[in-house]
């Protein structure tokens, strides 16, 4: 018996024409769609069904939960890996020897520095109470200016020069744009320290006594992993964008981070913060399950675009938020997000919505106990990030990926004749 292989067939009604497409890897080649149907555009706003580029950098199953990072479960990785060795599964494909990791670490450490003299004309032009991913957002993008051969994106070793430089400096970015938005004195990585603690340090260091809690650390190393890439998600299309254009890194980076900056994408966490303090008591969250079936409030931190059952992440971050808070306390929140899962989760109105907790609904708790404010949720989210967007941005060099030109369906008016001022 032959095997038909798996494919779509299209028939144009108004010529009787068809043509067959094969679909490989869960999609169809747009170009044989343009081959029967020259001038006509697949019409989807956000980009919701269309796949604008293969990648091996990671997989998502929303049906089923499951995220991998180049194969590997990312179970497996918050439990055993470090932020730098994933940093090197993503962008190189394999995860690193021990003397491949050794050499990749150090490279990182060496690089954490920022010169003064750009930090001080940076960060020194905005004012005091500027929203700190706005000063990261400017500062990754005036690197470029500090490393103008970062603009020979071809030289595979220039290339990993300048991801290393990203992922070494943008912690060092972040903690200084926290300092300056509190008016206190910068701190100096000290590279003595593992990635998450060096950040943590330059974060809270006052006096020279600061040393964070060991479930503190790996708290961070999880959050961290777990952020560290997403597939095709807003701000990582933005920085494929604008590497398209053959851009330097760091203007594709600030690109990713521009659009983390906006409350749809990276803000979330915040928002989840926002409604467990609105609700206010454990006592409350049965109205408030109320109000929101109702349609008077969103539930915030549940559902997401693409998992259609429980993010994977929030399971592990559920177990982190656990950890951190037998060291430090208890938040106080932290009731009323339990009791807000537990009813939400015996109730079929969520239920039936596939309305399940996400990476999210924790990790605002955990950030709000380690210290930050809730202005550097976003910016935490991007040093996470970092890694994943430069895996994109590295895949689509070594893919000669063409510049990003998307169709658009004109709806304006038709031709019209210019009118003078004196007759309209």
């Amino acid at each position: 018996m032959r095997l038909v292989a798996e494919s779509i067939t299209i028939t144009d009604n108004r010529t009787g024409n068809s043509i067959e497409i094969p679909i490989v890897g869960g999609g169809v080649d747009a170009a044989a769609w343009r081959k029967l149907l020259p001038g006509i555009w697949f019409h989807d706003p956000g980009m919701a069904t269309t796949a604008v580029t293969s990648s091996a950098v990671a997989e998502i199953n929303g049906e089923t939960g499951i995220l991998r990072y180049r194969g590997y479960p990312i179970e497996q990785l918050a439990e055993q890996s470090t932020f730098p060795e994933v940093a090197y599964l993503l962008i190189y494909g394999e995860l690193p020897t021990q003397a491949e990791l050794d050499e990749w670490t150090h490279e990182i450490t060496r690089h954490t520095f920022i010169h003064e003299n750009f930090r001080k004309r940076i960060y020194d032009a905005f004012h005091y109470d500027a929203h700190p991913m706005g000063l990261l957002t400017s500062g990754v993008a005036g690197l470029s200016t500090f490393y103008p051969e970062a603009k020979d994106i071809f030289d595979p070793d220039n290339r990993r020069a300048q991801i290393v430089r990203l992922i070494a400096k943008m912690p060092t970015l972040a903690a200084a744009a926290y300092r300056f938005s509190r008016g206190l004195p910068f701190i100096f990585p000290d590279n003595a320290h593992d990635y998450p603690t060096r950040f943590l340090k330059m974060m809270f260091e006052v006096g020279g006594e600061y040393e964070p809690d060991e479930a503190l650390v790996r708290a961070m190393r999880v959050l961290f992993i777990l952020h560290a890439d997403h597939g095709q998600n807003c701000s990582t299309t933005a920085t494929r964008v604008v590497g398209s254009s053959h851009a330097d890194p760091y203007t594709a980076i600030a690109a990713g981070c521009a659009a983390l900056y906006g409350p749809l994408h990276g803000g979330a966490n915040e928002a989840v913060i926002n409604m467990l303090t609105e609700i206010g008591s454990y006592e409350e969250v049965d109205s408030f399950i109320a109000s929101v079936k109702r349609g008077a409030h969103r539930l915030m931190g549940f559902g997401h675009r693409v998992y259609k059952n429980y993010d994977p992440r929030a399971v592990i971050i559920k177990k982190a938020a656990h950890d951190v808070f037998a060291v430090i306390g208890k938040n106080p929140l932290l009731d009323i997000a339990l009791k807000l899962e537990e009813v939400a989760l015996a109730d079929d109105y969520f239920v039936s919505r596939r309305l399940y907790p996400n990476v999210d609904f924790y990790s605002g708790l955990i950030y709000q106990s380690l210290g930050f404010p809730t202005n550097m949720f976003t910016v935490l989210f991007a040093i996470g990030r970092t890694p994943g967007w430069l895996a994109h941005w590295n895949e689509m060099i070594d893919q000669n990926s063409r510049i990003y030109r998307p169709r658009q369906v004109y709806v304006g008016s038709e031709r019209r004749d210019y009118v003078p001022m004196a007759d309209r």
